[in-house]
């Protein structure tokens, strides 16, 4: 069987390819990696030499690349993104380039080609903000950043191939994720590699903001399980079940890297920072058997400790963003 995994040089993708080539995993398919290799990719985060796995560089929205690799596939799960926020604001244009018109060519390629499963990787932030309770899946997008809102918009594009070509496409929707390999912009690694070279931390207003932590394998199982039980047409969330404030992450990052408050630099909001998000999973754990396996406390050590063993990895990428 072969698989082709957009963006997979990246975080969340390069973990689930991991996962897919690692010994005694199930399935074992050959795996084609397609990615750009924007600043948020890094070859280091993959195998390169391993058997199953072949790379090839390129941009979602070749759509003649795309539609070669995609009539050579039998299935494809869709990671490739912009998804930094914060850079969304500043400059959105990208952000709908890739993550709107190339998730339209890779699914025109793959409705060509009859393509499918065609899993797309998507995000919680696409239902805004909620103040109590939790999220389901069908409940009405309201996202409220260019980022969320290229996501939301590439979500029905998505979700419009199955209903009006019947092309086999399911959603995933997760919340924050958490682990190795993470690029040092997004909070928690970000706080990290300061914190390790003495650096203060940007606390974004008062650090209210409430989000779900879910560690990067635990999304991965949960992709997996969409791609080989899921339901064509189906959205599914996929949370890690440990809601956080931004101050209470904050509080569990200075414990453990040896610091205290006075590292803490409290910067202006961002633009329309959501105040809370919260996922239900329900339908994949009772559809899917999906449970997240990661406690969020070891967790997060296991995954300071990588940072602290692997300057290697990381010190060059901030050196590059300077």
């Amino acid at each position: 069987m072969n698989l082709l995994v957009t963006g997979a040089a990246g975080f969340i993708g390069s973990a689930y390819v991991r996962m897919l080539l690692a010994p005694g995993a199930p399935d074992a398919p050959r795996i084609t990696v397609l990615d750009k290799l924007t600043y948020a990719g890094n070859l280091d985060n993959l195998e390169l030499d391993h058997p199953r796995l072949e790379f090839v560089q390129g941009d979602i929205r070749d759509a003649e690349l795309v539609d070669k690799l995609v009539a050579e596939a039998d299935q494809v799960v869709h990671f490739a993104a912009e998804s930094h926020v914060d850079r969304s604001i500043t400059g959105a244009t990208d952000f709908v380039l890739t993550n709107v018109v190339g998730t339209q060519t890779l699914l025109d390629a793959a409705l060509r080609h009859r393509v499918g499963p065609f899993v797309h990787i998507s995000t919680d932030e696409v239902y805004g903000s909620i103040e109590q309770g939790s999220w389901p899946e069908d409940h009405p997008l309201r996202p409220n950043s260019p980022y969320s809102a290229s996501k939301a918009s590439s979500d029905l594009l998505a979700l419009a191939y199955h209903r009006t070509h019947g092309l086999d496409v399911r959603v995933t929707r997760c919340s924050n994720n958490y682990g190795p390999h993470q690029y040092p912009e997004k909070v928690i690694p970000l706080f990290v590699t300061n914190l390790l070279d003495g650096k203060k931390v940007p606390l974004y207003g008062e650090g209210l903001n409430v989000r779900d932590w879910l560690h990067v394998e635990d999304h991965c199982l949960g992709v997996d399980l969409v791609r080989t039980k899921g339901r064509p047409g189906e959205v599914y969330n996929i949370g890690g079940g440990t809601e956080l404030s931004n101050k209470e992450l904050t509080g569990l990052l200075l414990q453990a890297c040896g610091a205290g408050w006075d590292m803490v630099e409290h910067v202006e909001d961002r633009k329309g920072h959501d105040l809370r998000y919260s996922v239900d999973w329900s339908k994949a754990r009772d559809e899917l058997g999906y449970r997240p396996r990661h406690d969020f406390t070891t967790g997060l050590a296991d995954t300071i400790a990588w940072y602290r063993d692997n300057r290697d990895w990381w010190e060059p990428l901030k050196r590059r963003s300077a």
